[in-house]
């Protein structure tokens, strides 16, 4: 029977609870990381906290990591997680290792977690550590597809990281500066990565359970197509922004579904669609990286500059403050007069 082997002790946050994990059924959950993933989904703790505290108690993440990639202010989540784990010990709850059945109501916030572990590290490129967390998140993904072959979105995960990180040898050149996807040289991507990505992502169609993570990861499967097309399917990919933002919508989505109704419709359609969420959007990085984009295609220089100050004032990572201060020179430079 699937979960023969339980076990039961309080959650001390001031103690590793990986040592507690010895009687685990390698059947049900066969990563010890994993197994502590899903005792942090326990349904007594709030499931807003769910999927920062994995990150932040299993895999090491730092609360100004994790609200980066959720778009929390660090503050803001260090308080939620001071609170989550004082619960914790102040409610005495079990610290148990679930049986398998009762995974999949557990699941969700473990995919969150490692899609936010590989979201950390895809974003903290200038770092000597990259490509070492969303390496491991890849792992762990595609341990979630063994414990869960039947689920979807475990698929899709699996295959969103796969095709991510195939195009991870061309995101930097040689002097590690950010290289942006559409310079990228395809010849540098990893086939069997983006061989395995597609696989993956025809094995969760068919089960007719469409998700955030499946879509993001036909998103990936579209720009990897431009390796043996030459071009990017603009259109193709709008669709796809469309049902995301049915599924699951998010600021991240509507800026990226502006940026690519720019590409079909020109930079003044997607500005007017940032301009809809300007308030949601003042202290969104990706918003003000893209209207600075837009408004120096528009030859809109003084305001481009503007809105790339906002931009590199709201990055954190040297890499991508390089690149965004390359773009704002360019973007500003005025054009060359007429002789």
């Amino acid at each position: 029977m699937a979960g023969s082997h339980r076990t039961s002790v309080e959650i001390d946050p001031d103690r590793d609870a990986g040592a507690h994990l010895d009687d685990i059924d390698p059947d049900a959950v066969p990563d010890r990381r994993l197994a502590l993933m899903f005792v942090c989904a326990h349904p007594a703790i709030n499931p807003a906290v769910h999927t920062p505290l994995m990150l932040n108690t299993v895999l090491g993440c730092t609360a100004e990591q994790i609200g980066r990639a959720f778009a929390i202010p660090p503050k803001t989540l260090a308080a939620r997680l001071v609170r989550a784990k004082r619960r914790i010990k102040d409610a005495r709850i079990p610290f148990r290792i679930p049986d398998r059945e009762v995974l999949p109501a557990r699941m969700p916030a473990v995919l969150e977690a490692v899609y936010g572990a590989h979201a950390i590290d895809w974003h903290s490129g200038g770092t000597e550590v990259r490509g070492s967390l969303t390496t491991e998140a890849l792992y762990l993904a595609q341990t979630l597809v063994d414990v869960a072959p039947d689920d979807a979105e475990a698929l899709g995960l699996a295959a969103l990281i796969c095709l991510s990180n195939a195009r991870l040898p061309a995101r930097f050149d040689v002097t590690g500066a950010l290289v942006p996807l559409p310079q990228q040289d395809v010849g540098l991507w990893d086939d069997a990565l983006i061989a395995r990505g597609i696989a993956l992502l025809r094995r969760a169609h068919p089960l007719g359970a469409l998700g955030r993570f499946q879509l993001e990861a036909a998103m990936q499967a579209v720009h990897v197509a431009r390796r043996d097309t030459g071009t990017t399917d603009w259109h193709t990919l709008r669709d796809l922004h469309r049902t995301l933002d049915a599924v699951a919508p998010s600021l991240g989505g509507a800026v990226a579904f502006a940026v690519v109704t720019a590409e079909i419709d020109g930079p003044a359609a997607g500005l007017e669609l940032l301009d809809r969420m300007a308030d949601e959007t003042r202290h969104f990085q990706p918003a003000w990286s893209a209207r600075a984009h837009l408004l120096g295609r528009l030859g809109r220089r003084e305001d481009a500059e503007d809105a790339f100050d906002r931009a590199i004032s709201l990055t954190t990572d040297p890499a991508e403050r390089a690149h965004l201060a390359t773009r704002r020179g360019a973007a500003v430079k005025p054009p060359p007069r007429r002789s």
